[in-house]
């Protein structure tokens, strides 16, 4: 069971204090424990966390390319990087979880805790400023950007896909939704990535159309490697 981890503790860990205690208090609650909980302010996070980034890469790395940049980026705001900044943080104690995902470890649950830190970004835009929020995920990213080594980023699954193809003088891939799940806050997207030398569609699946298309190109590459 996670240890109960004071919401003061958690702002000296941002560097950050609330005017707005219910903000913090949304953003640290799931949707397991109440209908006023992390999503939307999780939606406004997102956002944030991706402009702060994506300046700071920009500022950072001049001579880089718009596709350099972009895998810098997915290397840091990835769900991955989110959880491990998350744990640092001992967020999982603060969380306010349902029964259900208490007992089955959500608080120490990778997509949780970066979704809740995501949100107590968007809480923070809202309880001050944007750049309060971007003042805090740079804080936070210091030692991941400090550490970061542009040449070390591999290349994401659509990117290595279309390269691959273009070697080989092959059309590109094209990439169709085939089916939306869930509601809007929580949707699932199918979606079949169609390659001219492979005889049917490959499928991906994930939480957003990008991940999803990212899942099917990597798919494909798989059954190309081995034909």
């Amino acid at each position: 069971m996670a240890q109960n981890n004071p919401p003061a503790e958690l702002e000296r860990s941002l560097a950050y204090i609330f005017r707005k205690a219910e903000l913090l208090e949304r953003a640290l609650t799931h949707r397991s424990k109440s209908a006023d909980n992390y999503e939307r302010l999780e939606f406004l996070g997102d956002s944030i966390l991706g402009f702060a980034i994506s300046s700071e890469l920009f500022n950072r790395y001049p001579n880089l390319s718009e596709g350099e940049l972009t895998r810098l980026r997915a290397s840091l705001v990835k769900k991955e990087a989110l959880a491990e900044l998350a744990r640092e943080l001992e967020l999982g104690g603060s969380l306010k979880l349902g029964e259900g995902e208490l007992k089955s470890g959500g608080y120490d649950r990778d997509s949780i805790l970066a979704d809740s830190l995501e949100a107590i970004f968007g809480a923070i835009c809202k309880d001050s400023s944007v750049t309060d929020a971007m003042r805090v995920i740079l804080h936070l990213y210091r030692n991941k950007l400090t550490a970061l080594d542009p040449q070390s980023i591999p290349k994401d699954p659509k990117t290595q896909l279309q390269e691959y193809l273009q070697k080989l003088s092959l059309p590109t891939p094209t990439y169709l939704v085939r089916e939306v799940i869930g509601e809007p806050h929580n949707q699932n997207f199918i979606v079949e990535c169609r390659v001219t030398v492979l005889d049917l569609p490959v499928l991906g699946e994930g939480n957003s159309r990008r991940h999803a298309e990212q899942q099917a190109a990597a798919h494909a590459l798989n059954l190309l490697s081995k034909g």
